[in-house]
């Protein structure tokens, strides 16, 4: 679905920390001119995973993704609409334990009805979220490009 939209990747997510592959595809998906938005979590209850997820997000905004993390509690969400017809709602994150370990399951679902509803909600929690933006992220402090280095390179792990 990444590889083939057209105009728009919104993804909400409560755990973050995808591989190459999926970074690839969502770059490449903005530099093809698709509206890529990210909503992530500002809060963790495994800050380990924020860390490794918020490691990519200079090549990502490098390449046109616009990235927000949710600011009122604790995001849990985990849905995706592709061009306002594919959706996807369920209990997979993007990141390697929820791929390859636990037994996770999503709905997929072609409808333009729902897809707009779920857009619907993602605008609404954009209004909850802080936009990061590339020239505020370079300037984040080293403690926090510790924490992604280390983070980053367990991702596996978690």
């Amino acid at each position: 679905a990444i590889r083939l939209a057209r105009e728009r990747i919104w993804i909400t997510q409560a755990y973050f920390a995808p591989n190459g592959r999926l970074i690839r595809a969502l770059a490449a998906a903005a530099r093809r001119g698709v509206d890529v938005r990210l909503l992530l979590p500002s809060i963790s209850d495994v800050p380990l995973v924020r860390y490794a997820g918020r490691r990519r997000y200079a090549r990502l905004l490098r390449a046109g993704v616009r990235i927000w993390e949710y600011q009122q509690a604790m995001l849990h969400a985990k849905t995706a609409v592709v061009d306002g017809v594919w959706a996807t709602v369920g209990s997979a994150n993007l990141d390697y334990r929820s791929l390859f370990h636990n037994d996770e399951a999503n709905a997929f679902i072609v409808d333009a009805g729902f897809a707009r509803e779920l857009e619907r909600v993602f605008e609404h929690d954009l209004r909850q979220a802080g936009e990061i933006q590339l020239a505020q992220w370079k300037r984040r402090g080293w403690f926090d490009r510790l924490m992604e280095l280390f983070a980053g390179s367990i991702r596996r792990l978690l």
